[in-house]
């Protein structure tokens, strides 16, 4: 990291990054807020133009949290490289796991969609991948909360649409520092917005009707739903967002004041 950080002064539109934003602003413990500057969101930068390198380069970025699997980087790409800045690779849980399955909504027809998406399918599957992910990814995010406590930011986090994946982690580490949970929730319904959506790729073969692009929807919308499926597990397991944070994750009062102290201000 050769650069001073600096938060944008306004929402940048990337041309091949989608669902960028930062963090700065959301208020977190002991009436502080986020710092600019210090925490980005996105989807993937396998696809970034070199306008875009040039202004993720200009954010003076120490890593890039990359949560996708090697199966999304094999069909997206690696993220383009950033000078001085380390990539660090975190799989986590698919939004909805498994090859067949997403083979199945780039090339399913409507009756086999139909059949495995419709009445509420797609969404109940959202739902139990993101308590799957809160119950069964603690040592990852554990991993995520650690790696910046030590240092490592300014630090970018994305999966493949900056959703699902990176939208978890995000939450989990707003809640190491403190964020209230309604917070939280409307940040991760900015993903919602309509340059920030994902464009899902179906074969010429397949095509788009209304009806597809209604059953496909749950997949690719930030649903509160979603992240309320995942709080609800935390509660369930832990009792407490607190029991979530030391013994699910491991952070201990001066890792989590070290965490604090890098990425909030007063």
């Amino acid at each position: 990291m050769t650069q001073t950080p600096q938060a944008p002064a306004t929402e940048p539109q990337l041309a091949g990054v989608i669902n960028f934003r930062d963090l700065g602003g959301l208020p977190a413990a002991d009436g502080r807020r986020v710092r600019p500057g210090a925490l980005f969101r996105s989807g993937h930068l396998a696809h970034a133009t070199e306008e875009d390198a040039v202004f993720l380069d200009s954010l003076g970025l120490h890593t890039v949290l990359d949560f996708r699997n090697d199966g999304d980087i094999a069909e997206e790409g690696p993220d383009v490289t950033l000078p001085g800045v380390r990539n660090l690779n975190i799989p986590m849980t698919d939004p909805a796991d498994g090859k067949e399955f997403w083979r199945m909504v780039r090339e399913g027809g409507p009756e086999l969609l139909r059949t495995e998406l419709g009445e509420g399918r797609a969404a109940q599957r959202m739902e139990n991948t993101y308590r799957a992910m809160i119950t069964g990814k603690t040592a990852e995010h554990s991993r995520v909360v650690h790696t910046l406590a030590e240092g490592s930011v300014p630090a970018l986090m994305h999966c493949a649409a900056g959703k699902d994946r990176a939208g978890l982690a995000i939450a989990v580490t707003l809640l190491a520092l403190g964020v209230p949970r309604d917070a939280i929730e409307a940040d991760y319904l900015e993903s919602n917005a309509p340059h920030r959506r994902y464009r899902l790729r179906r074969s010429a073969e397949a095509g788009t009707t209304p009806e597809v692009q209604e059953l496909l929807s749950p997949l690719f919308e930030a649903r509160t739903g979603y992240l309320a499926a995942a709080f609800a597990a935390l509660d369930e397991r832990w009792g407490t967002t607190e029991r979530y944070l030391t013994e699910g994750l491991g952070l201990t009062d001066t890792t989590r004041e070290r965490l604090r102290a890098l990425l909030l201000t007063d």
